[in-house]
């Protein structure tokens, strides 16, 4: 079959093909390119100030009236299992003294007044004899009285003796008071030395004594005692959240391995900002049933159920960033336009965020497609 004249000239020619492409590139950019630019302002806003973006199809955009609620109900927040200040004792040596035997072990269960540690001090053979010294007075100082009363009686005797005895007895009683506090304050035992005792039921956290080891009397910790009958649970909130809730909230308390959710309440919210993290401790209490096995410094998963006169919040995909630092949200207006608002941020988490300021409840914010609506935004949140 012979060949046409157009195509044999294109087989003689090849550089007919390249020009042909071109031309061909060229027409159906021409076709498209009419009415591009109103496509563009149908998915576009229009973000110079004080303009309204055209309505976008609602198959491009999702919209969501924003609503009081918190990043912290129903998220997941850290937490610990601690002692409460009442439920740890802290058991040190009023004096300089060696370590002459430890008697308990970390894990041990003890009972109020168990002995702990045994020691040797001069200062206890000191508060010993002071107050041996101060009953042989204070006997000395009775007897004294006694006579002066009884020679009063037989009318041989002087009131100005007798007022005299009263004064010695009531120093002598004084002196002997102040040693019998000495002495309480290193407990009992013999001659130079005195026994550490538990001053609450519990068990044995952590033992600081070796036998032998010489102990001063700067408040340091020897024995720590706690009671597990006395622990809360210490979660971490962000400080933005923290105003939010209340003492009495429910919670659900999550342990690794204790199967299921435990029911808590909020006991309060401590006073001081982390200053690096700026979170604060949140402290839950057991509502009901307690965990079998609950161990003081185990991590826990904390839920708070409610969080009472919460902030304003959005999906996080709803606020987007400009010129680096600036948020914004899209505010839907009556006539179905968009109009951009600067917003203040707090803490996200969850998938939402707050909103500090910059809307108000009830404004419909695009959460979906927000970034069809502003060429200029660099990300989302």
């Amino acid at each position: 079959m012979k060949q046409t004249k157009p195509l044999a000239a294109l087989r003689r020619d090849p550089s007919r093909w390249v020009a042909g492409a071109a031309l061909a590139a060229a027409i159906a950019l021409s076709l498209s390119g009419c009415g591009g630019d109103e496509a563009r302002a149908d998915t576009r806003a229009d973000t110079r100030e004080g303009a309204a973006p055209a309505v976008v199809g609602s198959e491009y955009v999702k919209v969501e009236a924003v609503s009081a609620g918190s990043a912290v109900a129903g998220a997941a927040l850290p937490g610990r299992v601690a002692f409460r200040p009442q439920g740890l004792t802290a058991v040190g040596s009023p004096v300089t003294a060696r370590v002459v035997s430890v008697e308990v072990r970390p894990g041990q269960s003890v009972s109020a007044g168990a002995p702990l540690l045994t020691l040797q001090s001069a200062d206890a053979a000191s508060a010993k004899a002071s107050l041996a010294q101060a009953r042989a007075q204070t006997a000395l100082a009775q007897d004294a009285l006694r006579r002066q009363n009884e020679m009063l009686d037989k009318g041989v005797g002087l009131e100005v003796e007798r007022f005299q005895a009263q004064v010695a007895l009531r120093e002598a009683s004084a002196e002997l008071e102040r040693a019998e506090r000495a002495a309480n304050l290193l407990g009992r035992g013999a001659g130079d030395r005195f026994v550490l005792r538990a001053p609450a039921a519990g068990v044995v956290l952590s033992v600081h004594a070796n036998a032998g080891a010489v102990v001063a009397a700067d408040g340091a910790a020897l024995v720590e005692v706690g009671d597990p009958s006395r622990l809360w649970v210490v979660a971490d909130v962000p400080e933005s959240e923290a105003a939010a809730i209340r003492a009495g909230a429910a919670a659900r308390i999550r342990l690794p391995g204790a199967g299921g959710d435990y029911a808590a309440s909020v006991d309060g919210v401590g006073p001081l900002v982390d200053g690096d993290l700026r979170r604060l401790p949140l402290y839950l209490t057991f509502s009901g049933a307690r965990p079998p096995a609950l161990t003081p410094g185990a991590l826990v998963e904390v839920r708070l159920d409610a969080v009472a006169d919460a902030a304003l919040s959005v999906p996080v995909a709803a606020v987007l960033i400009k010129g680096g630092s600036q948020r914004v949200v899209y505010v839907q207006r009556s006539d179905g336009r968009f109009e951009p608002r600067a917003v203040r941020t707090g803490a996200s988490r969850g998938g939402r965020v707050s909103l500090l300021d910059g809307v108000r409840a009830g404004d419909k914010v695009v959460v979906e497609g927000a970034l069809l609506l502003d060429s200029q935004a660099e990300q989302l949140l």
